[in-house]
This record gives structure tokens, C-alpha cells and sequence, in this order.
């Protein structure tokens, strides 16, 4: 049977789809630390649905992203052209900072001769030692007379409260799926939050170059996410760019990559709008992210959503319209390369760092002295666990960090969540005792590690699952785990995951990958 219509909401089959390599299909995935009390029902249907494709030559780029809604004309908001504000999407080692290190250098970024590490957006010590992002980062590149403000964004699902606050100062998303692995967890995640938010998509199959690599079933894959993600019949019309960002290529198919990024860099151009700003109107800049600068003191980071802000400008700075205080800034800057500038005046749409508002936290906005409003706050989802830190009582107190009191731990502790949204601190039982809830145990584990580097002594309890009661439930979180094995070993991977409560509602094999016979499991863990 064969169908010619789209689909823009969930199916309860699942679907198999073999397009065109040129044609503009993609792929998101949803949160994968959820609550809920009710597990399905029954397992996914697999009666396969065909869709026809086009076999002639594709035409160009052409996005169905709508630049300009009677909404805007009624108050009279237009769209700036010469900007791009994106953010950069993916699980874990999918290779978001390896393409930023490409599109870096091919942007001229760098002179010819300076020396550049690798994976250059990992600047903190322990993104590097661990080989992943943990904070997201801002930079920005030109082309063709447009500047492409960038934002890397971790891949654990631990870190998604970065992500989360940081698509509020996006209009877009690039969203790298591995040639091999294609969707996992964290891509279901990223991707939900990015089409809650209205954005535009642009799917980037990357490390296309690999041997075992399977596009045709990285883009059926990424196509049925967005549908069971209920995206609208724009968003599933994403356009599809296959890529090598460690050798700095990419092309609009799998066979034919151009000896550069451009046709990436076009894509962004074309199919994510620039940012809808109200350039009259009053001011307001979301605080999305903060720096701290030894000289400089707290930096607050955002895009200026309407209005323009200028360096020495009166503000208020409010919370909600009860809530506001008045503020002056002192200097700011603007995202050029790898380095910010400092600049006189920012206008609606860029994204850009300021100084000067000491008592300033995330969430806040920063508005017109006169007239100007708040924002809606930033929204992360809840922690899912919690650990205990209490000072050191053991005979060894003092001989490997200088801070060891009590007010040092409660000090260091609070001033984490001031810039980390997803973490949550509250006093224990006892004077000494602070509990910190997080994402996940990496999450709260990073925070340890920082904390000893720092000169931090403490000692931490076992991690264990946050519950909550709603309507008169006890509800816990859990997670989607997917489990791609050979087929001789399926059996003691479901045993073991059955131990841990684990209830497996979809199992498929996957074909032949390194001429071995695979089979994918998705399993239903409860935490």
C-alpha cells in the first residue's frame, strides 16, 4: 500500500520509509527522563507504510519555515536578515563539537598558521579529560554578509538543563544524528524541546565517511521521531545534509559531498529564519546563561528580544512585574569569532554578554527602566535523584582541602544553582547536612569533581530516586533505554535489564552492520 500523504501526527504503527537521499526528511527524539505511571499496553505494530519519492534531480533548497505570520504584521514585528542564531543538537559523541571545529575553521575563524587543539569549544578541564561538553558555549562566524551566532550544547541527558534554557535565544537547530547509530535518547530529548519551541530543524547525518554507515535508515529513523513527536507538517519537512565534520565536508546527499561546508552553511541560510524582533518597541533581554569574570564580575548572557541596549544604559532588571530593581550597564559585548567584542549598542535579535548588573541570575530580564516588561521565565524539567554532601567528620578532616566548614559547603552549594537551573539544594536534617538533587548521578558527579579541584572536602551519600505524589500517586521517573546487540547475546541482555524491572515493549532487528546480524531492544527501565 502505498501513501502520498504527511503525517503530522502519532501513528500507532510504526513506519518505513526509503527516501530519496536528497530529499528533506529528518529526525528528533523526546525526553528520555519522564514520569508516569502507566506503561504501554501493548508493543509497536510494525506493519511497514511506503512512500513514494522523486527520483529526478532535486531542486534547491527550499524550506516551508514561514517567515511571516499576520500575528507579526498586526504588531508590526519584522525578522532581521542578517542574522542566524542557532544551536547545535545531538547525543553523546554524535560530533557536535568536531562540526563546530570545522565550521570555525572554514569561517576563517583563525589564521592560517595558528595552532588550534582539537574539539576547541571544550575549554573546561574536565570536557576535555572526559571527552564531552558539559556547558554549553556561545560563538559566532560569518557568511555571505549574514553572522551565525552558534551555541554548542551538551549531549547527556544529565546536562539537558542547559539545553533547555538555551533554546530560548535560538530560532533553529542542527540536529547531528550519527550515520550509524541514528536517533538515541538524548536525540529524542533535544528534539522535543526544539519543536516545543516552534524551531526550525536542519538534520545533519554526520560521520557519513564511516564504513558501516546507513543514512537510508538514520533518515526513516529520524523522520518517524518528529511524527511520534507530533511535529507539524512544516517541521517534518526538514532539510537533510549529510556530513564528515572531522574532514570538514558535507553534501545534500550521502554520495556527493562538496569539498567544503557550504552547502551546510546554505542550508542554515535558507531554512533557519532570522530572529522575529520588535525593534521599537521597550526593551527586553532574557538573562539565559551567566560567565563570571574576575575583573568584570557576573556577566549576563541572552539575546536582546526587542528594543536596542546600549553600553551605560539605566535598566530594570525584574523577575516578574512585582519584582524588579534598577541597574546600570556598565559595559557589553557582542559574539565576533572565537572572542567577544566589546560593542556600543546591540540591537533586537543579536545575542550578545553584559556587565555590570552584579545580583543578576538566570531567568531574569533585563527591561526598559520606563516601560519595560518581563519575559516568561526559563522552565527546566525536575531532577529525577538526590544525594546527601555533609562536612568531613573522619579522622582525616583537613589534610586534602583547605574549605571544610559547614558555611564554605552551604556557600559553594548554593552558588551552584545560581547559574546550573537543573540542580536544586535544600538544607538536611542536621545544621551540616545539605541535600542536592540533580539530573542524573553524572550530573551530580561533575559538581563533585569541580567541588574537589576546587580545594572542597565533604563527604556524599548514596544517590537515590526523587518520588513524587501526584493526584494521590506515587509516581517515579524512568527512562527509555535502547539496546543495540548481536543477536546471540539478546537473551542475557533482556534477562539483566528484567532484574533491574526493566519492561521491554518493542524488539526489531536491524539488518547486518559489519556483516554481523543485529538486534535492536527497546526497553522500558525503571529506575
Amino acid at each position: 500500500m502505498e501513501m502520498a500523504i504527511a503525517f503530522h501526527k502519532p501513528l500507532n504503527s510504526r513506519l518505513s520509509i526509503n527516501p530519496n537521499p536528497n530529499s528533506r526528511r529528518g529526525l528528533c527524539f523526546s525526553s528520555s527522563l519522564l514520569y508516569n505511571c502507566r506503561l504501554p499496553s501493548s508493543p509497536i505494530a510494525t506493519t511497514p507504510f511506503k512512500f513514494p519519492f522523486r527520483n529526478s534531480v532535486p531542486a534547491p533548497i527550499k524550506c516551508s519555515v514561514s517567515t511571516e505570520t499576520a500575528k507579526e504584521k498586526k504588531r508590526q514585528l519584522m525578522r532581521r536578515r542578517d542574522i542566524r542564531n542557532i544551536a547545535i543538537v545531538a547525543h553523546v559523541d554524535h560530533g557536535k563539537t568536531t562540526l563546530v571545529d570545522a565550521m570555525l575553521k572554514q569561517a576563517k575563524v583563525f589564521r592560517d598558521n595558528q595552532f588550534v587543539q582539537e574539539r576547541i569549544m571544550d575549554s573546561n578541564a574536565l570536557e576535555r579529560e572526559r571527552g564531552i561538553t558539559i556547558l554549553s558555549k556561545n560563538t559566532s562566524i560569518s557568511y555571505k554578509d549574514t553572522k551565525i551566532n552558534i551555541i554548542d550544547t551538551p549531549g547527556h541527558s544529565d546536562f539537558g538543563g542547559e539545553v533547555e534554557r538555551i533554546l530560548n535565544m535560538v530560532e533553529g537547530v542542527l540536529l547531528v544524528v550519527d550515520s550509524v547509530e541514528g536517533p538515541m535518547p538524548q536525540t529524542r530529548f533535544v528534539l522535543k524541546k526544539a519543536l516545543e519551541f516552534g524551531h526550525a530543524v536542519v538534520v545533519v547525518v554526520n560521520k557519513i565517511d564511516r564504513p558501516s554507515a546507513r543514512p537510508d535508515y538514520v533518515i526513516n529513523a529520524t523522520f518517524e521521531l518528529f511524527i511520534e513527536l507530533n511535529a507539524t507538517d512544516e517541521q517534518c519537512d526538514f532539510q537533510a545534509i549529510y556530513a564528515s565534520g572531522i574532514k570538514g565536508k558535507a553534501g545534500l546527499s550521502p554520495e556527493n559531498l562538496a569539498d567544503d561546508l557550504g552547502p551546510l552553511f546554505e542550508s542554515i541560510i535558507r531554512c533557519i529564519p532570522g530572529p522575529r524582533i520588535d525593534k521599537d518597541g521597550a526593551l527586553q533581554m532574557l538573562a539565559t546563561n551567566i560567565e563570571y569574570d574576575e575583573h568584570k564580575g557576573r556577566i549576563a548572557i541572552g539575546r536582546v528580544h526587542a528594543g536596542v541596549l546600549q553600553k551605560g544604559m539605566d535598566v530594570r532588571v525584574c523577575t516578574t512585574e512585582d519584582a524588579c530593581r534598577y541597574a546600570r550597564v556598565s559595559e557589553l559585548f557582542v559574539y565576533e569569532k572565537f572572542s567577544r567584542v566589546p560593542a556600543e549598542t546591540v540591537e533586537a535579535g543579536d545575542i550578545c554578554a553584559v556587565c555590570g548588573i552584579d545580583d543578576i541570575q538566570i531567568g531574569e530580564t533585563i527591561a526598559d527602566k520606563s516601560s519595560g516588561k518581563p519575559l516568561p521565565a526559563i522552565k527546566v524539567e525536575e531532577p529525577t535523584v538526590k544525594m546527601a554532601f555533609s562536612i568531613n567528620t573522619s579522622p582525616f578532616v583537613g589534610r586534602e582541602g583547605k574549605y571544610v566548614t559547614s558555611r564554605n559547603l552551604r556557600d559553594r552549594l548554593y552558588r551552584e544553582i545560581e547559574r546550573n537551573l537543573a540542580m536544586r539544594v535544600e538544607d538536611g536534617e542536621t545544621a551540616d547536612t545539605f541535600i542536592v538533587s540533580g539530573r542524573g548521578t553524572l550530573h551530580i558527579t561533575i559538581l563533585i569533581e569541580n567541588m574537589r579541584r576546587e580545594g572542597y572536602e565533604f563527604m556524599v551519600g548514596p544517590p537515590k530516586v526523587i518520588n513524587k505524589r501526584v493526584d494521590d500517586k506515587l509516581q517515579e521517573p524512568f527512562e527509555i533505554a535502547t539496546v543495540e546487540v548481536p543477536e546471540e547475546h539478546m537473551g542475557s541482555v533482556v534477562e539483566l535489564l528484567g532484574k533491574r524491572r526493566g519492561q521491554m515493549f518493542d524488539m526489531q532487528g536491524v539488518g547486518y552492520v559489519k556483516s554481523e546480524k543485529f538486534s535492536s531492544c527497546v526497553l522500558l527501565i525503571t529506575i
